[in-house]
């Protein structure tokens, strides 16, 4: 297939409310194997910035096309993003893209095309500079969620959040230390002439200089590293793992943290890794048989207990530790998936909100009594965050705050949060919670 063709209906599809990642392997199995960079690159370069390119789209096209033509705007909006921003001659630009029209069977579109891409070549810099107080293009942010992450912090924190939202993020690895350790797979890395330094705050954490396939990582069939991002490994640590306790890792795919916490503590008694469908349990089981770890896979509906948790029978004891990676907005980690600047819409939050209380709300009765639950989204917006954890402590009179101490972030009302940083982590948000053991109820009932 045409790789500006398929781009075109990669974008067309998120467009009509589909997630990019869920589009881009379909499609990259449908162009030429050399073609997928370039793939990946249109679409993920076109959903960063087309709250730009929307806005152009307005000046250059003087009728809307239909929903049904969704199609010849994505490939219109891929036109202007390698205009704008990818290293490729223009006339190639625009020839390849007008040939693309053909390849979606749209050929009454080759015109407007050409037109319009030839227009922002002519007027391109007039067009822009006549946005020099549009917020909204400036940075490339949708104008409800510009608001969000500016009344949630200071200018500065705001605006680095933006501009991180707005470069690639690094690949990351988390070294398996029952296989090896850090500086010994530094120096495999090394002598395979792969650039790479230590994370900043993971202490399994390597950050390669260029992202690269996972095939060519030394030993990484062997199980000896994973990708991560940074921000996600500072999971298991948190937990306080211990010999022996059971553990539960809710939302667990694609199952990073769950590989995570066996490789932190080899002798657990049992660890539960719940998703909502069988398969997102796929990753899951790969993940780790290359790691060679175990762990039981259950597929349900981590907030409904009746579909699998019942603490009547004698195997369904409580969990010593419950890591509940909730369902969020994404807004921590938009550079890894730029498509939630559209996918995303205000009302989402509340909603959001409303699913994470009352998931926290159930897996808490699964916990026991001194039990550590480790709340984490990969959202910077304290509606999801301190405002969730605000009202779930108001409403449990068992629970309490154990304090994260860490160089790490910054300390929120109720947790700690991390910001997307450039060539750094990406944005994630952690709060610890305990369960009044039986000794202290009992000095509880006794004042």
């Amino acid at each position: 297939m045409n790789v500006r063709a398929a781009a075109a209906e990669v974008i067309a599809k998120v467009l009509r409310g589909q997630s990019l990642s869920a589009l881009l392997p379909e499609y990259s199995d449908k162009v030429d194997e050399k073609e997928r960079p370039l793939l990946k690159e249109l679409c993920f370069g076109t959903m960063r910035w087309y709250p730009q390119i929307a806005i152009l789209l307005k000046e250059l096209i003087a009728k809307p096309l239909r929903e049904k033509d969704l199609e010849i705007q994505g490939l219109v909006a891929c036109g202007l993003y390698q205009l704008m921003y990818m290293r490729i001659a223009d006339h190639a630009v625009i020839n390849e893209t007008v040939s693309a029209t053909a390849k979606l069977n749209r050929r009454w579109a080759k015109g407007l095309v050409n037109a319009v891409l030839r227009n922002f070549q002519r007027q391109g810099q007039e067009l822009i500079d006549q946005q020099a107080d549009n917020q909204v293009f400036q940075t490339a942010h949708p104008k409800w969620l510009l608001g969000k992450i500016r009344d949630s912090w200071p200018t500065e924190t705001a605006d680095n959040i933006i501009a991180a939202n707005n470069e690639r993020a690094p690949m990351v690895l988390r070294v398996n230390e029952l296989r090896t350790s850090r500086q010994d797979y530094l120096d495999q890395l090394a002598a395979a002439d792969i650039a790479a330094t230590e994370a900043l705050h993971s202490p399994q954490g390597i950050v390669l200089t260029a992202p690269m396939d996972v095939t060519a990582l030394p030993d990484f069939a062997n199980g000896y590293a994973s990708v991560q991002d940074e921000a996600a490994q500072l999971a298991a640590p948190l937990l306080m793992l211990e010999t022996g306790q059971t553990v539960l890792d809710a939302c667990c795919a694609p199952g990073g943290k769950t590989c995570h916490i066996l490789e932190s503590q080899p002798d657990l008694g049992r660890v539960v890794a719940l998703d909502l469908e069988q398969r997102r349990l796929v990753r899951v089981t790969e993940n780790l048989q290359r790691l060679g770890l175990e762990a039981e896979l259950v597929a349900a509906d981590a907030g409904n207990l009746e579909q699998w948790w019942d603490p009547a029978p004698f195997n369904r004891t409580p969990f010593d530790r419950i890591l509940v990676d909730a369902p969020c907005s994404a807004s921590g980690v938009i550079r890894r998936h730029p498509d939630i600047k559209i996918l995303r819409k205000p009302a989402d939050i509340a909603k959001l909100a409303a699913i994470q209380l009352q998931l926290v709300n159930q897996l808490w009765q699964t916990l026991n009594k001194g039990g550590i639950l480790l709340y984490a989204t990969c959202s910077v917006l304290p509606d999801e965050n301190d405002r969730v954890i605000e009202q779930f402590l108001a409403d449990n009179a068992d629970a309490s705050l154990l304090t994260i101490d860490a160089d790490w972030g910054i300390k929120t009302d109720y947790g700690r949060q991390l910001f997307p940083a450039i060539n750094g982590n990406d944005g994630f948000y952690y709060c610890r919670l305990q369960k009044a053991s039986l000794e202290k109820k009992a000095d509880n009932n006794s004042e």
